[in-house]
């Protein structure tokens, strides 16, 4: 990846950038617990230098079952130590997030949706209601449910957004009892109404947990039943908004702490594949591919990075993966000692 200009970033300004004859353009990551405080403010840097519109961040902002190490850093690095108690820990989770990993995108605008760590015990939905209101309810959020029903003041972990001729719809089926008949309600009802809709041509869905049936199936909502149930009939609509309604369809998860595109390429939707991809590189301890899953451009772990969504004309969208290296995490990290930046990148990763 390119230097990124700090001296722009000092100030706030974001790279002019554009993608070529009227397209433009998004970013896309997930899974930011453990060493998001190191990787996430070079995820920013970039985004903004790259001209996207919006930073869409997939759930999985701090562990919550135990100290994330860009917090209290391993003790074996011999940093000077860091005492904290677990109260103080669950007190400062997710205004450390904040802090750090939201506050670098600047005037940006970041969509957040839920991940299964924020629903750790003792964290709830009121309490992420109460903490991420003001991600929930910014002007383009609140002035798309009215539009959709005046009389809709309730705010959700789900919901929606149209920009150009995109739906965005962001889901919450970040814990076992999800998604439940209102939320599959109001699913069904938005693709319903996208697919005889003259301005919409295009969907896209983005959720903590892969859709099931995915190449990332034994991590994804085939983990509990309603989870399969619910997700298939998801699958299904989306599929009937691209087969029969002729709109373009695009779903994105994270969960799993790797990078994979094609990922329901597989022997469930065989006839039936939506693109899709798995983008849980923004932080999280790095997970191992799928067995059955060769390595190669289209599944690497052990990376740290995005993805850069272009968005043309029609509404059709290609996508690349921009890895960040060790030099940017560095970067985008200043007064952070070298020794956990060096951990981060060398180490946050599962035993082989």
């Amino acid at each position: 990846m390119k230097h990124l200009r700090g001296v722009l970033f000092a100030f706030g300004v974001v790279a002019s950038a554009q993608a070529p004859g009227g397209a433009w353009k998004f970013a896309i990551s997930g899974d930011s617990r453990n060493c998001g405080d190191i990787v996430m403010p070079a995820i920013a840097q970039a985004v903004r230098q790259s001209g996207a519109q919006f930073f869409w961040h997939l759930g999985d902002f701090r562990a919550i079952y135990a100290f994330d190490e860009d917090m209290v850093p391993p003790v074996a690095l011999g940093l000077p130590p860091k005492p904290m108690g677990i109260s103080e820990y669950l007190t400062n989770a997710w205004p450390d997030f904040i802090a750090h990993q939201l506050a670098p995108f600047g005037d940006l605008p970041v969509y957040l949706a839920p991940g299964n760590h924020e629903f750790i015990a003792p964290m709830t939905r009121v309490d992420y209601l109460a903490q991420f209101a003001d991600w929930l309810d910014t002007p383009i959020l609140r002035d798309q449910r009215l539009k959709d029903d005046p009389k809709d003041h309730k705010l959700r972990l789900y919901f929606h957004w149209v920009k150009g001729n995109v739906d965005f719809i962001s889901l919450d089926n970040a814990s076992n009892d999800q998604i439940d008949g209102a939320q599959m309600n109001w699913i069904k009802s938005l693709i319903s109404r996208d697919e005889t809709s003259d301005q919409i041509q295009t969907i896209v869905i983005g959720m903590h947990e892969a859709l099931p049936g995915s190449l990332a199936d034994g991590h994804s909502m085939s983990d509990w039943p309603l989870g399969v149930q619910t997700g298939r009939q998801v699958y299904e609509a989306l599929l009937h908004a691209r087969d029969v309604a002729r709109k373009n369809v695009y779903v994105f998860a994270s969960h799993s702490h790797f990078y994979m595109e094609d990922i329901f390429n597989s022997a469930t939707w065989k006839g039936e594949v939506l693109p899709g991809w798995i983008i849980g590189t923004a932080g999280a301890q790095r997970y191992r591919l799928p067995q059955d899953v060769t390595p190669g451009p289209k599944a690497m772990t052990n990376v740290y990075g995005y993805v850069i969504a272009t968005v043309a004309v029609g509404g059709s969208i290609t996508t690349t993966f921009e890895k960040l290296s060790l030099e940017d995490l560095t970067k985008a990290s200043p007064g952070v000692p070298a020794a956990l930046v060096k951990w981060c990148y060398e180490r946050n990763t599962q035993a082989e």
